[in-house]
């Protein structure tokens, strides 16, 4: 199973509380751009920044960022940062291939910034043994001694990754990221910054908007996280937001003749499907000693519902598990000694604590009245888990929003994403208030920009000239033929060799 998360502590003096001056003293220094080895038409650099910006002068590393200069200097608003998700994701990434992504009009007006995180891709990012990642338990305990284990095993892993990765292993909290991104903008020269952050870049996007008010022009949370919720309410929202994609799929079976379940019953044929698995009757693909659990199908089922794309694919995964002729997947890469693990950075931002197996046990019989067919979102299980036995107090831990902002933050969602469901954009986009703007995609999905038209065009007309889209906004779903996303389809089945999950929440 694919390692979502390690673990860690780290305890910071609130960013507000700095003086003045700190947030840019990262930034004396030009950032010396030359061409990016993937596209030269844009710009690379690094920019020194504090470890622990509570004590700057405790030592630095180095983010990597990049620029992707407006085409029309002459019509150049000014920058707009791309917060990429994950954790995990490339902000440098993002701003290399943003043509695949954003309207001609957003590449013509502005800049196009990015930075990866602290702990991530070129930015010192977190290693791990890749033997102990490939040793985590199953996440579905069955007693208190699967609780005690993963304890143990967590304790390991957060040993390993922090020997590996040197003193930074403490402080990849979103929370220090922001304080990047700002010393980011004093590097480049820019008053204000211009925002696009998607799935887990929502939480970069809410915490500089929350702390540098005055440096917001305007900023667009694209599937938002609410970085409000405790355990119960992060597993059970996660969960509803499983069955409600899972009963998307169903509707599409029922009304489409393109699923190879058409014309039956498709909650039986899942059902079945899981009963096989819990039974260890189902074999990996190209793996017939080892068997798939559950836990890796429901995997496969959240992961393929993050685009509506994928439900043939899935259709098609379902009736070659049944039938036992799954394709093989690629070998897997376990030649190297270590690899990188930014999953740690969600326990850094999140504080969900499960104290036994008792409590663990409760949440998964709730779980499954709320999930039927689901049972749980293993994108709530997986990060829990992976941070049993986090050490507190946590430098960044969930809070109720207080931003301020001159032009309200855009929040933007689909209805029926399995991902950051749509009661967190209901619920961030009430602690904004007035200086907050809700605008529904009634769609599948996650990630909205690119899904169709009125969408689109709502986010473009927002960052060029700050039109806001009137209160209660909707826009209607699109056929996935009609869409245009930067997501890659998702394959082949959690936990195989090959398989690349976007991260706990993408």
């Amino acid at each position: 199973m694919r390692r979502f998360a390690a673990l860690l502590m780290g305890l910071i003096v609130p960013l507000a509380l700095l003086p003045a001056t700190a947030a840019t003293a990262a930034a004396r220094d030009a950032i010396a751009w030359t061409p990016c080895p993937e596209d030269p038409a844009v710009e690379c650099g690094t920019l020194a920044v504090p470890i622990d910006w509570s004590r700057p002068s405790s030592g630095t590393f180095t983010v990597g960022v990049a620029r992707r200069k407006a085409t029309d200097p002459a019509a150049r608003i000014g920058a707009l940062v791309l917060g990429a998700g994950g954790p995990g994701g490339s902000g440098v990434d993002l701003a290399i291939t943003s043509p695949r992504m954003l309207s001609p009009e957003l590449l013509r007006r502005f800049d196009v910034i990015g930075l990866d995180a602290r702990g991530t891709n070129r930015s010192h990012p977190v290693v791990c043994s890749t033997a102990l990642l490939g040793q985590a338990p199953n996440p579905i305990f069955t007693s208190q001694a699967d609780f005690d284990a993963a304890l143990a095993y967590n304790e390991r892993l957060r040993d390993d990754c922090r020997a590996r990765t040197g003193p930074l292993f403490d402080h990849v909290d979103s929370l220090s990221t922001a304080a990047d991104l700002d010393a980011f903008r004093a590097a480049l020269g820019e008053e204000r910054l211009s925002f696009w952050g998607g799935s887990y870049g929502t939480l970069l996007g809410q915490l500089y908007a929350e702390r540098y008010p005055h440096r917001v022009r305007a900023f667009v949370l694209d599937s938002t996280m609410d970085h409000s919720l405790g355990t119960r309410a992060f597993m059970d929202t996660e969960a509803w937001g499983a069955q409600d994609a899972f009963n998307e799929f169903v509707a599409w079976c029922e009304r489409d003749s393109g699923c190879l379940q058409h014309g039956q019953d498709v909650r039986a044929f899942w059902r079945d499907l899981l009963a096989r698995a819990d039974r260890g009757e189902l074999s990996i693909p190209g793996q017939p000693s080892a068997r798939l659990t559950a836990f890796t199908l429901i995997s496969a089922a959240v992961g393929h519902f993050y685009d509506p794309a994928n439900w043939q694919p899935f259709s098609q995964l379902l009736a070659d598990l049944s039938a036992g002729e799954a394709p093989a997947s690629p070998a897997a890469d376990t030649a190297q000694e270590v690899a990188p693990n930014p999953f740690q950075i969600f326990c850094l931002d999140y504080r969900l604590p499960v104290r036994n197996y008792r409590e663990y046990a409760g949440h998964l019989r709730r779980l499954a009245r709320i999930a039927p067919d689901m049972r749980y979102s293993s994108l709530s299980i997986s990060p829990i888990v992976s941070c049993l036995g986090q050490p507190g107090p946590i430098p960044n831990p969930q809070h109720r929003l207080k931003v301020r902002t001159d032009t309200p933050v855009l929040v933007t969602n689909s209805l029926h994403d399995p991902a950051t469901v749509h009661p967190w954009a209901l619920g961030t986009s009430r602690q904004l208030g007035r200086s907050g703007r809700l605008l529904t995609y009634e769609g599948w999905g996650h990630i909205t920009y690119g899904r169709g038209t009125c969408v689109t065009e709502a986010i473009d007309a927002y960052l060029i000239s700050l039109t806001l889209p009137a209160p209660g906004t909707r826009c209607p779903a699109v056929p996935p033929a009609e869409t245009r996303t930067f997501r890659a389809p998702v394959e082949p089945l959690p936990g195989t060799p090959g398989w690349s999950f976007p991260g706990p929440l993408g």
